[in-house]
């Protein structure tokens, strides 16, 4: 049975939710993120009010602009007349347990604007995880009426990687620095991404990474060797270098030849603190969003992470109520453990209340 606010505040919050209210908004996320008492109950009642909104994941290496990316595409998205949600996922202060990099700040400009609301999520590793969290955040911003949500993780972590994943498309932000397309897909970044963004494509190397993540596309597909004259070397693996000439990659945002079903992930080059490739950046947004609903990809992703979601939430509740019974007798096991009578496996045996 669904727990309610000791207070009974539940109501009041809601009625201020649906008043439009953005304090609202941010006192329920906080109620989720502390899972305070009767938060799935408040996520519950919402509920009918969630899957309107469009989300968008970014994701890539630190450093490799993407506040300043997502401030640039969230701005546009706004002259379009969008309303527009941010939760920017940080990794977490082991002293304070606050978010260390501050995208609020850096996106400052951009938070005092009518139509945007930004919400930086520290990962503290709480019980359920940080994608159970920050998929419930994105949940409450689409039942407020947001139209567009921005999840913008670092990809350097499986838990930032399932936030990505839960998007409806998702954008992988690479720069020159952060080595070949080899690495990308070691990182498991090649797997999530709908689109590569090269950004501060000014910089040296630019060109060099396009292509090397065309090459990592082209050996995923199979296609390793089309259009490849033989006398252009080969990788060097494992070097950060690529000297195979690739053929330039099928017109942004269309579907390949061979497969008119697939989508070709595009591999763009963006200047995010000049504005550059922005405008190229949301058209292929728009039209990976248009090719998924075309072949039902839009709604086989959106029923995955709806499965997705409920595992989660089966284990958080899995893990909460064995932490509590855990605490209430742990102290019983402990001279036992310490003097080796016991071992880890056989008080986890004996407590199981699986069976």
């Amino acid at each position: 049975m669904m727990r309610s606010f000791p207070d009974g505040g539940r109501s009041a919050l809601i009625e201020s939710f649906h008043s439009g209210e953005e304090h609202a908004l941010a006192r329920a996320i906080s109620v989720v993120e502390d899972q305070a008492p009767g938060f799935e109950a408040l996520l519950d009642e919402l509920r009918p009010s969630v899957g309107r909104a469009r989300r968008i994941g970014v994701t890539g290496p630190p450093g490799a602009g993407k506040s300043t990316l997502t401030a640039r595409f969230a701005r546009l998205l706004r002259n379009e007349g969008h309303r527009v949600g941010i939760i920017a996922v940080d990794p977490t202060s082991p002293f304070t347990g606050g978010a260390l990099l501050g995208d609020r700040i850096r996106m400052a400009e951009l938070a005092i604007e009518s139509g945007v609301f930004i919400r930086s999520m520290a990962s503290r590793g709480s019980v359920g995880g940080l994608a159970t969290a920050a998929t419930e955040a994105a949940d409450l911003m689409d039942a407020f009426g947001f139209d567009r949500v921005i999840l913008e993780t670092l990809g350097v972590g499986q838990s930032e990687l399932e936030v990505a994943a839960a998007a409806d498309s998702t954008v992988v932000v690479l720069v020159p620095e952060s080595g070949d397309g080899i690495q990308a897909m070691k990182a498991g970044l090649m797997e999530v991404a709908d689109i590569f963004c090269v950004n501060k494509a000014d910089r040296p190397g630019a060109d060099r990474l396009v292509k090397e993540i065309e090459v990592m596309k082209a050996i995923r597909a199979g296609r390793t060797m089309r259009g490849i004259p033989r006398h252009h070397g080969r990788i060097a693996a494992g070097s950060g270098s690529a000297e195979l000439d690739v053929p330039a990659s099928d017109e942004e945002g269309s579907r390949s030849e061979d497969s008119p079903s697939v989508w070709e992930v595009p591999v763009l080059k963006t200047i995010a603190t000049e504005g550059e490739g922005i405008d190229e950046l949301a058209a292929s947004i728009d039209g990976h969003f248009e090719a998924m609903r075309a072949t039902g990809e839009l709604e086989a992703r959106r029923s995955h992470a709806l499965l997705e979601q409920t595992r989660r939430i089966l284990i958080r509740r899995a893990e909460t109520s064995t932490l509590r019974a855990w605490k209430a007798v742990e102290r019983e096991f402990l001279e036992e453990l310490l003097a080796g009578r016991m071992t880890p496996y056989e008080v986890a045996e004996r407590l199981n209340w699986e069976k």
